[in-house]
């Protein structure tokens, strides 16, 4: 069995997941294919993942491949996470990973529809409103907003409270008609760092429209896309990002003859059988900013060979990842936003010089990309929320660095 030391997973990392400068990608497009996907949940990720991985691209360049080109598309998919995929992968998801938790959201909607008396029974109520929906949606070309479906189908949107807190049913059946592929999230009616999209028809937006694959050659194919974005990585890792099951990442992986191979600490990983051989040639010094959620630090369960002991720092209680910065393929701190829009870097771990040298580079960069728009987030780390508009200090640059030994101290 062949080993494959961290030091060699930090420079596949660097260079499959377009962060080194060299192996940055020319389009949004690639980027999201280096990624196998890229994560959603919050708008603005999506834009400051392709900044960091696309040389030169713009808000207006990432608008036309989302709305004109439609290369790259919204799907709710693995452990009910929004991603944006590759078009050509959006089958091997509707027929696997989404087809699993679409049928998960309709037991649990059907339940709670019957719990809060709206319908004795509720698997039919579902269907009804479904078909109500995407009939009404179907004849608007352009699609309709949350609201407009609100408005304009007051039997489905009802409101009930059964769990934690009051839930608009029409939401609900807007996600899990997106989960069966019969709607997409389209135009966005609000700026690029918010999502208020027009539900909008998987016909209308994609013209042609290929079947779902059966799920045991859908999980095939998102396996072997994350073995080439993310290998090697441990069963355990791909349990966790499909969100699915043992038993369905091991058929993948015999399905893809996937190859054993030794790590760092005794775990067994697995590689495609074509991917084997170490990487040659040596990279130079990089370093990141990532953002809130970005696949790259969100791509593994088993994190240590680029997190160290940084975690506790930098993932909220419910396993997000706030922003990072990253150097050489470990991160070594996060970032975040001062009042007038500028990026400072806050290390979380002492560093050379030049890696100082080479953040606040990117921090001044960044900062210029967002010319002055501040990106909000629901999901602060705590290293985040220690370092929530500090003043720069007197003698700093406008990208300030600051060093600090824990999330508790004060910054330098």
């Amino acid at each position: 069995m062949r080993h494959v030391s961290d030091a060699e997973r930090r420079t596949r990392l660097a260079r499959r997941h377009a962060l080194a400068p060299a192996h940055r990608v020319d389009t949004v497009a690639e980027a999201t294919r280096a990624m196998t996907v890229l994560h959603s949940t919050e708008p603005a990720t999506v834009y400051l993942s392709c900044w960091c991985r696309v040389d030169d691209v713009s808000v207006a360049t990432i608008d036309r491949a989302l709305y004109e080109d439609r290369d790259v598309v919204k799907q709710l998919a693995m452990r009910r996470t929004l991603f944006l995929f590759p078009r050509e992968l959006l089958p091997a998801a509707w027929g696997s990973a989404s087809a699993r938790v679409a049928e998960v959201e309709l037991k649990r909607m059907a339940k709670d529809v019957e719990k809060a008396g709206v319908d004795s029974d509720g698997l039919a109520w579902v269907h009804r409103s479904r078909d109500a929906v995407l009939a009404a949606i179907r004849t608007r070309p352009d699609g309709l907003t949350a609201q407009e479906v609100r408005e304009l189908l007051p039997e489905v949107a009802v409101t009930y409270d059964v769990t934690s807190g009051s839930v608009w049913n029409h939401s609900r059946i807007l996600t899990h008609l997106g989960l069966t592929h019969d709607l997409v999230r389209g135009l966005n009616t609000q700026h690029w760092r918010l999502s208020r999209p027009r539900w909008t028809s998987m016909e209308a937006w994609l013209g042609d429209v290929p079947p779902a694959l059966p799920a045991q050659e859908g999980y095939a194919v998102l396996v072997s896309r994350w073995l080439h974005t993310f290998g090697p990585g441990t069963e355990a890792d791909l349990v966790w990002w499909l969100g699915s099951t043992k038993a369905a990442v091991r058929t993948a992986l015999a399905d893809l003859g996937a190859v054993q191979v030794g790590l760092d600490g005794g775990d067994t990983g697995w590689l495609l059988p074509d991917d084997v051989d170490p990487p040659t040639g040596d990279d130079e010094p990089w370093v990141a900013l990532l953002p809130v959620l970005d696949p790259t630090v969100m791509g593994w369960k088993q994190r240590d060979f680029y997190l160290g002991p940084h975690a506790p720092e930098l993932f909220d209680r419910n396993g997000n990842a706030g922003t990072t910065a990253w150097a050489d393929g470990r991160v070594v701190g996060c970032w975040t936003q001062g009042a007038a829009g500028d990026v400072r870097v806050h290390l979380l771990e002492e560093v050379g010089g030049d890696v100082r040298r080479a953040l606040d580079a990117e921090a001044d960069r960044l900062t210029r990309w967002l010319d002055g728009q501040r990106v909000g987030t629901v999901y602060p780390s705590p290293a985040m929320k220690c370092h929530r508009d500090l003043p720069v200090p007197a003698a700093a640059p406008t990208a300030a660095s600051s060093a600090v030994p824990t999330v508790g101290g004060a910054a330098s």
